[in-house]
């Protein structure tokens, strides 16, 4: 299957790949999900005869016993600010993983772009470590997605992630709203982070969290004694895994369980994505649980 990672590698070209992996979801779905972003409800009118029956609002059906249906706006000056976390925590990739973190968080941050710009609508860049890297604002140009593809191709990671402060600094950056996609693997100080993402939704954005993992970081395979390699804060270290996995499991779920909450509380949007799914199902989550929230 071409969308899976270990097919994906063997394309040449973020911009190529981005392409295959969108039009790979388009075709297997036979639908559009360029909505989704930039379309909100606006308001209810009377149904009248002839009108399509896919936007009569159906739960107002059954409290009115009348047929009413969903009208949609799209947004004017609508903009998507990606934030691909380039740390180097991001460059892990376990033994049997296909590809690492940072490559898979290319390919959905390019696929998305290329998603925003064909339905016209505009789609900036930023990226982060330990502080936040704007590279492009927001247009809607094809030039865009090229340039786009360019500055993720050449993002050297390094460093720590400083999540939480670099969410602050970007919040006040932008004095209008829009959608902001966060691409990281979140492994972060969580109170620092929860003051960031508050911080977004203070500012009212439309915020969707894309948390990426190797698989290995979910199951803990390891059995023999093994030497860790610390990406960000320490260096080697010789563990024994019998003895740490149980904590490790814990500890990892109590993370992504508060990330869930905090999500669940502020209505954002979030999905965990391991590196070998499929990038087009990633793709159709995303849409899905955005166009369930919205009611669309």
């Amino acid at each position: 299957m071409l969308l899976d990672p270990t097919r994906l590698i063997e394309v040449q070209g973020l911009e190529l790949k981005a392409r295959l992996i969108v039009e790979g979801y388009l075709a297997g779905v036979h639908k559009s999900p360029y909505r989704g972003f930039s379309v909100e409800f606006a308001e209810h009118r009377e149904y009248v005869p002839g009108d399509d029956l896919r936007y009569v609002d159906w739960k107002v059906f059954g409290k009115t016993d009348r047929y009413y249906l969903k009208q949609f706006d799209e947004e004017t000056n609508f903009a998507c600010h990606l934030l691909v976390d380039t740390s180097e925590s991001m460059l892990y990739q376990s033994d049997k993983a296909a590809v690492s973190k940072l490559e898979y968080a290319r390919w959905v941050a390019a696929a998305i772009a290329y998603i925003v710009i064909q339905q016209r609508d505009a789609v900036g860049l930023s990226t982060f470590d330990t502080a936040l890297h704007p590279a492009l604002r927001p247009q809607s140009t094809t030039q865009q997605l090229r340039e786009l593809c360019r500055v993720l191709e050449q993002a050297a990671p390094v460093g720590e992630s400083n999540i939480g402060a670099m969410l602050q600094e970007f919040a006040e950056r932008q004095v209008r709203r829009g959608v902001v996609i966060l691409i990281s693997d979140f492994f972060d100080d969580f109170d620092s982070l929860e003051r960031g993402l508050r911080h977004l939704s203070f500012r009212r954005h439309d915020v969707v969290l894309v948390q990426i993992i190797d698989p290995a970081e979910a199951s803990f395979p390891f059995q023999e004694p093994t030497l860790f390699q610390g990406l960000e804060a320490w260096g080697p270290r010789a563990v024994d895994p019998r003895a740490l996995k149980r904590a490790y499991l814990e500890e990892f779920e109590r993370h992504l369980g508060r990330l869930r909450g905090l999500a669940r509380e502020l209505r954002f949007d979030a999905l965990l994505l391991p590196t070998d799914r499929p990038v087009g199902t990633s793709l159709a989550a995303l849409f899905s649980q955005r166009t369930q929230r919205r009611g669309t």
